[in-house]
C-alpha cells in the first residue's frame, strides 16, 4: 500500500486505512466473542479489547 490514498482529491495518509482496517477487525472479534461469550475469561474487557486494537493496527501497519 501507497504512503498516501487519493479520495477524489483528498489526501488520506496510509495510517488512517490501516486505522479503519483495525477497526472493521475489531468489530468482527468483538462480535464472534460476545456471540460464544468469551469476555467472561477477561479481567478487564475494554483494556483486552484497546490491546488487541493496538496489536492489529500495528499489524496492518507492519504487513500493508
Amino acid at each position: 500500500m501507497s504512503e498516501v490514498i487519493d479520495l477524489e482529491g483528498v489526501l488520506v495518509s496510509a495510517f488512517v486505512a490501516n486505522l479503519f482496517l483495525a477497526l472493521l477487525t475489531l468489530a468482527l472479534i468483538r462480535w464472534c466473542f460476545g456471540r460464544l461469550n468469551l469476555w467472561r475469561f477477561f479481567w478487564n474487557p475494554p483494556l483486552a479489547q484497546f490491546g488487541l486494537l493496538v496489536c492489529l493496527l500495528g499489524l496492518y501497519t507492519w504487513l500493508l
